[in-house]
């Protein structure tokens, strides 16, 4: 059941994505949500832009590197970037596909790219329990609910701090 680099991790990665495309073409609910450190590996990336193409709502939590354009018209308006950087230096990898009202969610020492898909043994495990998967997507959500210290990226690639809105309370993941 695991995900193990460098021999199938990326393509079960990929092959997650393109089962959430294919749900969400059935018209079932369908989304992405990933937290890394680095996003670089170009399939990886071609796979995502090709769920934001099929209208899956991706929203990516990118602390480092990041070669993915969110929000460019035609490619990649369904995908948001946010990072988180604060006191605390984050190391998790949650990568979490949600298909017709289940979730499917793994970690991983991966982060995507090709140094830790190609020539470094890593591993991606899938989590059973409802319990702790409903806490990992929590924590998901809190992140990209943050507020006080991430930043969000657009399709130019600069990247701009996020504050609470009017009305809106202080959040920090950390």
């Amino acid at each position: 059941k695991v995900l193990m680099a460098p021999n199938h991790l990326r393509d079960g990665i990929i092959n997650q994505i393109e089962q959430t495309i294919a749900a969400h073409s059935n018209g079932s609910p369908a989304s992405i949500s990933m937290k890394m450190n680095s996003l670089v590996d170009g399939r990886c990336i071609r796979a995502l832009y090709a769920a934001s193409q099929a209208g899956v709502k991706v929203d990516l939590n990118v602390r480092g590197i990041c070669c993915l354009r969110p929000g460019v018209p035609g490619i990649s308006e369904n995908i948001r970037v946010v990072s988180i950087v604060g006191r605390l230096l984050e190391h998790s990898r949650v990568y979490a596909f949600e298909r017709n009202g289940e979730h499917t969610v793994y970690i991983a020492s991966a982060d995507l790219m090709p140094r830790n898909l190609d020539h470094r043994g890593e591993l991606a495990v899938p989590i059973q329990s409802a319990e702790l998967r409903a806490e990992l997507l929590d924590t998901l959500t809190r992140g990209f609910a943050d507020n006080q210290n991430s930043w969000e990226l657009d399709s130019e690639g600069a990247w701009s701090r996020r504050s609470p809105g009017p009305g809106e309370r202080p959040r920090s993941l950390q």
